[in-house]
């Protein structure tokens, strides 16, 4: 089976499928300790980077979503990735069934309103394509990411651990009205 995965312009970024020659800048963003504070709380080793990279490419394959590169038209490389996955986290029927959100973005490419404008995008395409509910997980720490689902309509589902870290799980029901 072979899916295209569409291409998404905004005024100041566009989504765009991850490519073989973007994987070093991939691996460098998620060994950022910056990028991963709220994430995991530890940098993802190049292995680790590879896979992840590859499961990126294989959920949009399989499930017909998956994540973008975020390709700022002021920077020459991505600057981070955003869409929706499949996380199977073993959190429960409430959680796992549904697409879960995520967004990260370089530290360069943080505070200038990239972020909210990237994933509102891809939830657009989400609202027309596929449709439905879908979930995210957020440390309660992480306030510019708890900004951007609020403004997306997400709210509060319950709270959960993960790998002994307190985690907010929300859910939005569809596009806000």
């Amino acid at each position: 089976m072979s899916r295209t995965i569409p291409t998404i312009n905004t005024s100041r970024l566009t989504l765009r499928a991850m490519r073989s020659e973007d994987f070093a800048r991939f691996a460098e963003i998620w060994a950022t300790p910056e990028v991963v504070t709220h994430i995991s709380g530890k940098p993802r080793s190049r292995p680790q980077s590879w896979d992840a990279f590859l499961r990126n490419a294989g959920h949009w394959q399989i499930s017909g979503f998956g994540q973008w590169a975020v390709q700022p038209r002021s920077m020459r490389d991505m600057a981070g990735q955003t869409g929706f996955f499949f996380g199977s986290r073993g959190l429960g029927a409430d959680f796992d069934t549904y697409p879960e959100a995520g967004w990260v973005l370089a530290p360069e490419a943080q505070g200038q309103g990239l972020g909210l404008e990237a994933v509102q995008a891809a939830h657009d395409w989400f609202d027309r394509v596929i449709a439905g509910r879908t979930v995210c997980m957020i440390t309660p720490e992480n306030t510019g990411s708890l900004r951007i689902a609020e403004a997306l309509g997400y709210v509060p589902l319950r709270e959960a651990e993960m790998e002994g870290d307190t985690v907010c799980l929300m859910t939005r029901k569809g596009p806000p009205v």
